[in-house]
């Protein structure tokens, strides 16, 4: 192979193998023998160029340009004679790009790593696909991810049905796809419209992503102009999606590196993006949170520079005016003259994405540092768990949260966790302050929100963790078990009321998963479950009987995907961001995040009240049924309540009230920029209603697709009244205050919140035929 297609074409700099372990079957669960590499140092040798250049008539190229394009037909011609997809396999061309590398095995990305010993490599940007694929099986490493074009590598979670459709048209431009994945002719387009058409990255993303819908009018009439354009040429070979891709992108001529996340328009694919900003930076694109969280996690642990909690968790909005469903990570020359970097997050309008500026980050080490105001601290903690009522307390500590420094907060956390082993009493206050620091939003003066987060999730750690085990007879309240003791799982005893569970080292799903140990506790006689250390562990709360109510799950740290599904009656509280699919088929009880929730929250939900801090990401409540009450207080993505069949609100139906307010840096409520951004709001819904905090008036009739605005009644607000009463106990959000509070000015409901309920069938059915036969607006007569 080298002799023939190597050596007659390029100068070879150096050439080496990669190192490997001696045996693949060292590592658990690697069951395919992954592929021995060579890496190659080399530059196109000059004859041949010039040979290439005149053959194709490529002189208006720049040499740079025309060896790239040389190095990728040669790697094409490499494959075509020593790969086949449905033949035999010999060798195939892993990367050929400049400053990449990609690794492929049949297997997970730490097992790359460990075969090929690169636990110490250092790069400034990793991309991995962590997932075996839906479709299918990979049986051979050529049809693992990533993918190359020629200087980016793609990995992607979802399918596309076009895949027909995309690879003929690369076909039209002379490109044709080897490896039979629609992975692949992703990566060709990409390269395509980079390489061959030189588009800017804005125009790559709208060519793979387009605008569409109410977004597109939201546009400035220059980009709309340029987007039709684009969109003509290129909306027969754009992937319909439903997909995500993560593209690690080198470009050599300006001397930067990118990470890419870029969603379609339809958003059914989970992604998540964090930034964290300091000492060093870092940005992260993912599937899910829980995979940032380890990501974080790992190297925190490590290089007490990072912080296992990020600065920023957000969303984009697939094909959108407001980011255009996509954020780059760029890594450039921090032009200090001294050969540093600085990394910049943009969306795809070139956009800034920032953190808090002027605040410095805390690096927890085994040492303490004694704050000058102890004596204060001390007399404060006295006073305040000595109290019955601890509510002006946890109010004292939220305040003091901008005024002491670091080493006070450390200080503080620490003692509050000393008094707390001393009786259980103390222990339950203790807890009860920390979650609610955890949990509420306060100013943090010139001190970061991560690191105060992570001072005290370390306590409340500590605290779970002394609890006594189950197998000890301590008279106690609370009671212990970990993935080692499992198996001492026992009914409470005497005052033994809480079941402190770790879940850390649970698997995330199956029968000896932390969520069936729940169901075996519940069984046993326990109702009260305190369960921490979740590395995405799935399932939380699923599987109780009936028979749940009076159940409460307290979650801390990072819970996975469908937690609180098919619940009946208990409660559940989520201390942080929550992930994918939860209170799935939900019938019954009570569900409280303290932050955003991700996709399809609530798919299916037949009852059940629940809270959320933050924002819901896409579909939402989509084909729920009954008597959902749900509160949300700051957005959607898209797709709210899609076919909602909750019946008559006023009659015990069901409803979502939207607030469209966020937090800004000093903790001021505020309102977003739009309560709800996308254009199809109540698509389709037969029942229910949307209740919508927008005092502006800035959601419109375009947005509703089977809804329409009706005026709210004093029994609505009736009906609603009790939901943001609870939702300002459990949040800190003041319905007089925050809520009905506009620009400084108190207003009546009416003046603040709309009503969207479902336009009846018959009239859908009308106006689709109308708009369909005759190609105008319709209206019945």
């Amino acid at each position: 192979m080298e002799e023939s297609a190597i050596a007659p074409f390029l100068e070879v700099h150096k050439a080496e193998r990669i190192p490997c372990l001696d045996d693949y079957r060292d590592i658990e669960g690697l069951e395919v023998k992954p592929p021995d590499v060579w890496r190659y140092f080399v530059r196109v040798k000059k004859h041949v160029l010039d040979r290439f250049v005149e053959e194709n008539e490529l002189q208006d190229l720049k040499p740079g340009r025309a060896e790239d394009e040389f190095i990728y037909q040669n790697s094409f011609r490499l494959n075509q004679k020593f790969y086949a997809s449905l033949g035999e396999k010999q060798a195939f061309v892993l990367s050929h790009g400049r400053n990449i590398m990609i690794l492929k095995i049949v297997g997970y990305a730490e097992q790359a790593t460990q075969y090929y010993c690169m636990e110490d490599f250092k790069a400034h940007g990793w991309i991995a696909h962590q997932r075996y694929p839906t479709k299918g099986r990979v049986w051979h490493p050529g049809g693992a991810h990533p993918f190359i074009g020629l200087d980016e590598a793609l990995v992607h979670n979802g399918d596309f049905a076009n895949y027909h459709a995309v690879s003929e048209y690369l076909k039209q431009n002379n490109i044709f796809p080897q490896f039979l994945t629609d992975t692949e002719v992703s990566v060709l387009l990409l390269d395509l419209l980079n390489r061959t058409f030189e588009y800017p990255l804005e125009y790559i993303i709208e060519a793979m992503a387009p605008t569409s819908e109410y977004d597109f009018d939201l546009l400035p009439p220059e980009k709309q102009h340029i987007y039709r354009y684009l969109q003509a040429a290129h909306i027969h070979s754009s992937p319909d999606g439903p997909w995500f891709f993560i593209i690690a992108r080198n470009n050599p001529y300006e001397n930067y590196f990118q990470l890419l996340g870029i969603t379609d328009t339809s958003m059914l694919r989970p992604q998540v993006f964090a930034l964290q900003e300091g000492e060093v930076q870092i940005g992260l694109v993912c599937s899910e949170k829980q995979a940032i969280d380890a990501t974080l996690q790992n190297l925190a642990t490590e290089d007490n520079r990072f912080c296992p909690i990020a600065d920023k968790y957000w969303n984009a909005r697939g094909g959108s005016a407001t980011d255009g469903g996509a954020f780059i990570f760029t890594v450039k020359d921090s032009g200090d003259g001294d050969g540093s970097k600085k990394l910049v997050c943009t969306n795809k309008f070139g956009e800034v994405v920032k953190t808090p500026q002027n605040q410095k980050q805390y690096k927890i080490t085994a040492e303490l540092i004694t704050p000058a105001n102890t004596a204060e601290i001390d007399q404060a903690l006295t006073q305040g768990l000595s109290r019955t009522d601890i509510s002006d307390f946890k109010d004292y500590c939220c305040q003091q949260m901008a005024a002491w420094d670091y080493p006070s907060i450390r200080y503080f956390c620490e003692e509050i966790k000393k008094q707390a082993a001393g009786n259980d009493t103390v222990k339950s206050k203790a807890i009860e302050i920390l979650t609610h620091l955890m949990d509420r939003r306060f100013p943090t003066g010139d001190k970061k929100r991560n690191s105060i987060l992570q001072i005290i999730r370390h306590s409340l750690t500590s605290i779970f963790q002394d609890s006594p085990n189950l197998s000890e007879n301590t008279d106690g309240r609370y009671c212990y078990i970990e993935w080692e003791k499992r198996n001492s799982l026992r009914s409470p005893e005497d005052n033994e009321k809480a079941l402190v569970i770790n879940a850390r080292e649970f698997p995330p799903e199956g029968d000896d998963c932390d969520a069936r140990l729940i169901c075996a506790a519940h069984k046993l006689g326990w109702k009260t479950f305190i369960c921490y250390g979740y590395r995405g562990q799935r399932f939380c709360g699923c599987g109780l009987s009936q028979e749940s109510d009076g159940v409460r799950i307290d979650v801390y740290d990072s819970s996975g995907d469908y937690l609180a599904s098919g619940i009946d009656g208990l409660e559940i509280y989520v201390h942080g961001n929550a992930q994918d699919q939860l209170g799935q088929i939900m019938k019954r009880g009570k569900l409280v995040i303290y932050g955003d929730v991700g996709q399809t929250f609530m798919y299916g939900a037949k009852g059940g009240t629940v809270f959320v801090l933050g924002n819901a990401a896409g579909r939402p409540l989509i084909n729920a049924v009954g008597h959902p009450r749900v509160v949300i207080n700051g957005t959607c993505l898209d797709y709210l309540a899609q076919s909602f069949m909750a019946g008559d609100p006023l009659k015990g139906g069901g409803f979502v009230v939207l607030n469209g307010i966020e937090f800004d840096d000093e903790a001021n409520i505020i309102d977003q920029t739009t309560p709800y951004p996308g254009s199809n709001l109540f698509s389709l819904a037969s029942g229910g209603a949307i209740y919508l905090r927008d005092p502006h008036h800035k959601v419109v009739v375009d947005q509703l697709n089977g809804g329409e605005f009706v005026d709210l009644s004093p029994a609505d607000w009736e009906l609603i009244l009790p939901y943001l009463e609870e939702n300002q106990k459990l949040f800190g959000i003041s319905i007089e205050n925050d809520l009905l509070t506009v620009n400084g000015e108190k207003k009546n409901y009416t003046e603040v919140f709309r009503k969207v309920h479902a336009v009846t069938l018959d009239v859908l059915a009308k106006e689709s035929v109308g708009a369909e036969e005759w190609d105008e607006d319709w209206q019945e007569v």
